[in-house]
């Protein structure tokens, strides 16, 4: 039997790929430096990241290994996942009536060959009032998300308009995943 493990920590991830109807063996949270290497493009940087997570998970010999990274840019500008309270105000300033890219980079490592994509989206955010990003900052749901919001959550009243995967968004484009999947001989 084919092993299938997803090499992430978040619950986002899990729930994505049960929506299509898949269930990893095994999760294991990939431990990497995130570092952006210098002048390296959003998109280069999340199919970089999202590969090297899938060679740092520890699988057997037949084993499939799926990772992903989401990266939201502004311009060349990737906003990371904010440190504080002060940064992601700051990052929702800066998303505030503007259109921002978000590129998850996907990487399926497998036992003869890998598979990869990059798949970007771009998401509009409405102009933001002080007590809006005063409220969302209290809600607390920025942290630990790119960009210093989670589209599917109570920040969905913030984007009018998205060009795109919206699964991408919230961190696995399903589509692109299926595909890959189906690629690999995993999924019909």
């Amino acid at each position: 039997m084919t092993e299938f493990i997803l090499g992430s920590a978040s619950p986002r991830r899990r729930e994505l790929l049960a929506q299509i109807g898949v269930t990893p063996d095994r999760v294991v949270s990939p431990d990497i430096d995130e570092t952006p290497r210098p002048r390296e493009a959003p998109r280069a940087l999340a199919l970089r990241l999202a590969e090297t997570k899938a060679s740092a998970v520890a699988a057997g010999p037949g084993a499939f290994v799926l990772a992903a990274d989401t990266v939201v840019a502004l311009g060349t500008r990737v906003l990371g996942k904010p440190a504080d309270e002060a940064e992601a105000a700051a990052f929702l300033r800066k998303l505030s009536g503007r259109r921002h890219r978000v590129f998850t980079g996907v990487a399926l490592r497998g036992p003869a060959r890998n598979w990869n994509r990059a798949v970007e989206t771009v998401v509009r955010v409405k102009q933001l009032s002080e007590d809006e990003i005063a409220d969302y900052i209290a809600s607390g749901e920025w942290r630990g998300k790119a960009g210093g919001y989670a589209i599917q959550g109570r920040a969905a009243a913030f984007i009018p308009w998205i060009g795109g995967s919206h699964s991408n968004v919230v961190g696995l484009p399903l589509v692109e995943v299926a595909n890959l999947l189906r690629a690999a001989g995993l999924r019909r």
